[in-house]
């Protein structure tokens, strides 16, 4: 087991606390047919994953508005993550770990530039999303290949060929 894959480096687990949930929508909170993402996240997220996930599949449009406000990057990327603290449940304390947004046209393209479906490609979205509302980050520099590590292990136990950090790095 990879040491670094057994806590969220921001986010301890709690005992007793429910396992992941996710719900997917459109972007305006109405759901939509998933193919399973929803529960294939559930399953394959670390133990330190709990509260709740919302995944939200979006226009490349509206991305590239929601890249550049936060990001201030003029393009609509694959994937943003917002985390969820400073959210109040009912109790009056939080238990959304945060939202993911996902670009429905750019990943269709990634997906056929990966040669693979359009459902790999989401789940390789959303599983690297998670791990940045997790706490990763692979662009620190303090990283040290953890975030790579963990998404690998991940992305295995997913079923998953490969993963976005390793996708995206050169062959040496």
């Amino acid at each position: 087991m990879d040491p670094d894959s057994r806590t969220s480096p921001s986010r301890p687990a709690r005992k007793g606390a429910p396992r992941l949930r996710v719900s997917v929508t459109d972007g305006r909170g109405r759901h939509v047919p998933d193919g399973g993402l929803g529960r294939w996240l559930s399953r394959i997220a670390p133990s330190a994953a709990r509260g709740e996930v919302a995944v939200a599949l979006v226009s490349d449009a509206r991305m590239r508005v929601l890249n550049r406000s936060y990001r201030h990057n003029d393009y609509a990327t694959d994937v943003l993550s917002f985390d969820g603290a400073g959210r109040e449940g009912a109790a009056g304390v939080s238990d959304g770990l945060g939202d993911l947004v996902i670009a429905r046209g750019v990943a269709a393209r990634q997906a056929r530039e990966a040669g693979h479906s359009l459902q790999t490609e989401l789940r390789v979205l959303a599983l690297h999303g998670l791990l940045h509302l997790l706490g990763y980050d692979h662009d620190a520099a303090n990283d040290q290949g953890r975030m790579a590590r963990v998404e690998a292990r991940l992305r295995k136990k997913g079923g998953l060929k490969a993963g976005l950090i390793a996708r995206s790095r050169p062959v040496a």
